[in-house]
């Protein structure tokens, strides 16, 4: 039997796999692994600047790195990357089995009679106008849901399957924790609340260490809400990258996660669990999903409620932790579930 064809079109903000930033970009890639293992056939669709070693395709760099080498660029840049990238996906769009989009939009227009043999992961938010208008032009696109809770957003014609995200189980390791603080990764900006993961540890006395970039879209909440609040019991070390999380994550207590909107995944839970690291999070998106409360971590209401597991975060098993992780969230499972969409999309 001829290994499947798989085309995976990564975003172009970041190189696949990314540096200090890119969630998406660093599914795509362990995606793409994590497949080739499974012996199918992958190419993926990526800027040039991406090191993702799988055969790909894509000549112009990716935003980030636009941004790097000329500063300020036009903010048309990225829709000018994007329609060089569907063009070279249109090239070679009967070279494949299935099209597994992780982009937005542009891409449901190019595939026209190919769409039933596609996949659009969308890696945000589905409830807001521009989704719902998107869903509705494009009833035979075929979506998967990066969770339970966000695919109800997304019409019934359009759902395809739940795939929750995965990742290659090496590149964290169990931590031991006793680092006596407190973590948070994640863009200082509203929808993430690391103001409020500050008054959480110091509820419970603990020092808190903060991570991630200043939301360039929100500049303001980082300066007015956050900046006031760093000190010496509040540190923040701005964005890191993958050894960084493991040592931040790795010698936590725990990781906070006050989320203040529906948050359709948060990969950094999964990373944390891969650390050993308890997940102390608000009951929003799907958090009740990816944690076990009372086994990888707390699912909480308030900041009261968020401080008092806070303080009781040593009663759970890092070592177990891990274990779920291993269970739930590898990046062989996450390709397994999504192989077997294909399936069922090419036997339609």
């Amino acid at each position: 039997m001829k290994p499947l064809r798989v085309a995976q079109v990564a975003p172009n903000i970041f190189p696949t796999p990314p540096g200090l930033s890119g969630g998406t970009e660093r599914i795509v890639h362990d995606l793409c692994k994590a497949l080739e293992s499974l012996n199918v056939d992958v190419t993926l669709f990526a800027p040039s600047d991406s090191e993702c070693d799988t055969v790909r395709i894509g000549d112009l760099p990716s935003l980030s790195a636009l941004e790097a080498r000329y500063g300020a660029v036009p903010p048309s840049i990225p829709q000018v990357l994007e329609a060089v990238q569907m063009e070279a996906l249109r090239k070679q769009l009967e070279s494949f089995d299935i099209v597994h989009c992780h982009g937005e939009f542009v891409h449901a227009a190019l595939l026209g009679e190919r769409r039933p043999q596609s996949l659009t992961t969308i890696h945000w938010r589905v409830d807001e106008l521009d989704r719902q208008l998107f869903f509705a032009a494009f009833p035979d696109l075929p979506v998967a849901g990066i969770s339970n809770s966000q695919l109800e957003g997304v019409p019934p014609a359009n759902r395809a399957g739940v795939v929750h995200h995965g990742l290659d189980a090496s590149r964290y390791r169990l931590g031991k924790g006793g680092g006596g603080y407190a973590a948070f990764i994640g863009r200082m900006t509203d929808q993430k609340q690391p103001d409020a993961a500050i008054r959480i540890a110091q509820g419970a006395a603990m020092p808190i260490k903060l991570a991630g970039a200043v939301d360039v879209g929100n500049p303001t909440y980082f300066r007015e809400r956050v900046e006031p609040l760093i000190g010496r019991d509040a540190k923040h070390l701005g964005a890191i990258d993958d050894e960084g999380k493991q040592a931040l994550l790795g010698s936590a207590e725990a990781l906070l996660f006050p989320i203040d909107w529906p948050e359709p995944f948060g990969l950094v839970m999964i990373e944390a669990m891969a650390c050993g690291t308890p997940v102390i999070a608000f009951n929003r998106g799907a958090v009740p999903e990816i944690l076990e409360d009372g086994v990888t971590g707390f699912i909480v209401e308030t900041e009261g409620e968020a401080t008092e597991a806070l303080k009781r975060i040593g009663g759970l098993d890092r070592a177990a932790i891990r274990a779920r992780f291993e269970a739930r969230f590898t990046a062989r499972r996450m390709a397994e579930d999504y192989l077997a969409i294909y399936r069922r999309l090419l036997a339609r």
